[in-house]
């Protein structure tokens, strides 16, 4: 283990259900090597990566695989992201390609379009480590002990700061305060 300012970093794990289709896949194994508790599920949507414990889910498309001449393959796979965004409150679009460039862009911007005021977040990825500490990221700070770390950093920074501030200061010199404004 690592140490930083005296502390020890504790490593990160998790149970991830992941869909039985990615078994074979790069992704599944780099999450299995990080120590995390993988499970493969049958009955989850094809592509699918939840991690149970923060309530997040990530969908894996590749962008190749997007692009389509039919429009009938355009709404497949429109509807496949449209099942999952509606059983996973918390959901991630996790967009593969080696390259974003126009095509990819304009392929993002359809789906946005498409699930405009929904629960889905379009994450572009280049690689699988790329998506994976993506992923890992997202769900250990919305994790229940690291959000609460994370909130109590906030409300411990928002307190220095307004402490510290100039104008906060100058209000207590002046003694402002609502006994000393009378508008009568």
């Amino acid at each position: 283990m690592a140490e930083s300012d005296g502390k020890e970093k504790i490593k990160w794990t998790t149970t991830i259900i992941i869909s039985s289709s990615l078994k074979s896949y790069e992704v599944a194994t780099a999450l299995e090597n990080r120590s995390h508790k993988v499970r493969y599920s049958d009955s989850v949507e094809n592509g699918s990566i939840i991690f149970s414990l923060s309530g997040v889910a990530f969908l894996l498309m590749d962008a190749k695989k997007c692009f389509m001449s039919a429009e009938e393959t355009e709404e497949t796979f429109l509807a496949k992201i449209g099942k999952f965004i509606n059983i996973h409150r918390n959901s991630f679009l996790v967009l593969s390609a080696a390259l974003h460039g126009p095509e990819e862009w304009k392929l993002m911007f359809r789906i946005q379009q498409r699930f405009l005021g929904s629960n889905l977040r379009i994450l572009p990825v280049h690689n699988t480590i790329n998506a994976i500490n993506l992923m890992c990221t997202i769900a250990k700070i919305t994790s229940k002990p690291h959000t609460d770390s994370i909130c109590y950093r906030m409300i411990t920074t928002k307190a220095y700061i307004i402490e510290q501030s100039p104008v906060w200061k100058t209000l207590q010199k002046i003694k402002l305060s609502s006994d000393t404004f009378n508008p009568n």
